[in-house]
């Protein structure tokens, strides 16, 4: 096969593998065929040889900083270089975090109603304000922040936390240093780099320059020690933790807040898996006293009602949260809203309001019950062949520990043996070494093969 071949294979291949609907709950038997291609994301292509014509346009010098392809496009590459090797095999996706089950109808009736109306006349809307609709940050505000002095003017409605990050990077502006956890989702880091906050790659230790790597493991119960972190200027958390599964307690994040406050901070809580908490650790940062003066969350309703491609989020911006020279940190986030963003789609929005229903506030419980059903199965699995499990409690990942081994070999051995896709711990950061994330997303005849053949790969 030519390299060009290979390429458009990969590609193809890519597109099916983040498609959320790769695998269908009501054709078992067909629920792991491989699905024609659809359009490719996130996949690079490679310069042409033979270029005629070159701009005098200098490339963005942050770009050249970010290390090989971001971490789940290059998982897709990996797979559809197995599946080329084996293209009778039927691969097992639980390692990107997307969801699998249908979301719940009394959701998808309320967008149908919604978009049918935009076919009328007295039904049509067009440009919709910029912040959300306002019923809709109302619910948020009253479901979510009731009692916690979070108003509806705090929130604003987005097409989904990712997005708002690198928006709040715009904010932060290039001469901000960030601090994350080790590990920590990629995009917090990546879009650090791009916004040119950091310094060249360190290859010996995989780190980044003027970035502070907050060390999160078993042995400190996955919460960073404050008193090693230097001075910096906003904190990427995420509880529960994506990729560690673990939830921060009450007093650990009384002491991240009061950290906050004596350096100076702003904390950039991200609570897009709050509603997979089952014990009574706080679900939103604002449950905490004095988190108003410095912190901003962001969240998402995409692991709660199934909305990765409706794309629906938010993230609350406290009008008592001021820059160092008393401006309010939320009036130049509006801005950055309306230079930057129209507004989310109505028919999302409307999905949102049945969200927070009554009905459809349950609907989204029994789908995050399912997938937590789905994680106690993959716990269970690994924790009988005598691995250290973390995660997956309150959480819909599970984190697997390898001691002495690389995880990029574990994947590669786990896709090799058992024709089944992880995620590598590495690519969420250093941290993250020695470790593999799977996710609990997926359809429950696929999660109970996949422990099979976990059981008969290990055993």
């Amino acid at each position: 096969m030519s390299s060009s071949a290979i390429q458009l294979s990969s590609a193809a291949a890519s597109s099916s593998f983040l498609s959320p609907s790769t695998f269908t709950t009501r054709e078992p038997s067909a629920s792991l065929r491989r699905r024609s291609p659809g359009i490719c994301l996130c996949v690079a292509s490679p310069p042409s040889e033979k270029t005629a014509y070159k701009t005098k346009v200098a490339r963005n010098e942050n770009m050249a900083k970010l290390q090989a392809g971001y971490l789940f496009p290059e998982i897709a590459r990996r797979r559809s270089a197995h599946l080329l090797k084996y293209p009778d095999a039927q691969v097992l996706s639980l390692g990107i975090g997307d969801t699998t089950e249908p979301i719940p109808d009394v959701i998808t009736s309320a967008m149908a109603k919604r978009a049918y109306a935009l076919s009328m006349v007295e039904g049509y809307s067009g440009y919709g304000a910029e912040q959300g609709d306002k019923n809709l940050r109302a619910a948020i505000a009253s479901t979510y922040y009731r009692d916690l002095g979070i108003e509806e003017t705090d929130i604003f409605v987005s097409d989904g936390a990712k997005c708002d990050i690198s928006r709040l990077q715009v904010l932060f502006g290039s001469n901000a240093k960030i601090a994350v956890q080790d590990p920590s989702y990629p995009a917090y880091v990546d879009s650090s780099v791009i916004m040119g906050q950091t310094g060249l790659y360190q290859k010996d230790i995989q780190k980044y320059g003027n970035i502070e790597y907050m060390r999160c493991t078993p042995d400190n119960g996955f919460f960073p020690d404050l008193s090693s972190i230097s001075q910096t200027d906003v904190i990427f958390f995420c509880s529960p933790n994506n990729p560690t599964g673990s939830v921060a307690s009450r007093d650990q994040l009384t002491r991240l807040v009061q950290f906050a406050k004596d350096n100076g901070s702003i904390i950039v809580y991200d609570s897009a898996y709050a509603m997979y908490i089952s014990d009574d650790s706080p679900q939103s940062i604002f449950e905490i006293p004095g988190a108003k003066e410095v912190a901003i969350e962001t969240s998402s309703f995409s692991k709660y009602a199934g909305f990765t491609g409706v794309r629906l989020g938010w993230t609350v911006v406290p009008k008592e949260l001021l820059f160092s020279d008393g401006f309010p940190v939320a009036k130049d986030f509006n801005r950055i809203v309306c230079t930057c963003f129209n507004g989310a789609s109505n028919i999302a929005q409307a999905g949102g309001l049945a969200c927070l229903s009554p009905e459809g506030l349950k609907a989204m419980g029994d789908v995050v019950k399912f997938y937590k059903e789905n994680a106690e199965i993959i716990v269970d699995t690994f924790t009988s062949l005598g691995f250290d499990v973390y995660g997956g409690r309150n959480a819909p990942y599970v984190w697997v520990h390898f001691p002495g081994r690389s995880s990029w070999d574990v994947f590669a051995e786990i896709l090799e043996k058992a024709h089944m896709v992880t995620t590598p711990g590495s690519g969420f950061g250093p941290g993250g070494e020695g470790f593999v994330r799977v996710s609990a997303f997926g359809h429950r005849e696929n999660v109970l093969e996949a422990a099979k053949r976990l059981k008969q790969l290990y055993k």
